[in-house]
């Protein structure tokens, strides 16, 4: 659990191009079809810009605005300019409303970390196995103990551990 908020935040980390943001997609829609609301993040290490060089949003970004919001009657967005990278609690303050928070690729950041670890791309860990909560894994002569271990493709196995753990109060706490 997150300090303060109640939500939990649970990070699935892992070496580049090993199977991240697929298991993130498919955790995502496996908790979602379950009624939950989930939030995520995805955590760039260098500059990114989701806004349209050109549109009215960027050109008043670039103008100076420190916030930026586009707004329509099916969705809200933000780019706001920072000193700094955002804590995993500055980013809950704006993950109201969801029951869990899924992010991608905050390797020391927060304390439930799931690695996801592809044969093909690495036989080592990027993280100690007392680190993790859990391994997705298609390498079975990866040596763990005491964590659950699943296939590259069980995310509702993976669904199942995290609902069991973090939200099955969730939905009856709702209003």
């Amino acid at each position: 659990m997150s300090a303060g908020t109640g939500i939990p935040v649970v990070s699935v980390v892992g070496k580049s191009d090993s199977g991240k943001t697929t298991l993130m997609e498919r955790l995502i829609r496996a908790l979602a079809q379950r009624g939950y609301r989930v939030g995520s993040v995805k955590h760039h290490v260098h500059d990114f810009d989701i806004d349209v060089p050109g549109k009215d949003s960027w050109r008043h970004a670039k103008a100076g605005a420190e916030v930026s919001l586009v707004s329509s009657p099916s969705k809200l967005g933000m780019t706001r300019s920072m000193d700094h990278e955002a804590t995993l609690e500055e980013l809950l303050a704006f993950a109201s409303g969801v029951d869990i928070l899924l992010t991608e690729g905050y390797r020391r950041a927060g304390d439930v970390r799931i690695e996801v670890s592809r044969r093909a791309r690495s036989t080592e860990l990027v993280c100690d196995t007392s680190e993790l909560f859990a391994l997705v894994t298609d390498n079975g002569e990866l040596e763990v103990t005491d964590i659950p271990v699943f296939g590259l493709d069980d995310a509702e196995g993976l669904a199942d551990l995290v609902e069991r753990t973090f939200l099955n109060s969730t939905r009856d706490d709702r209003p």
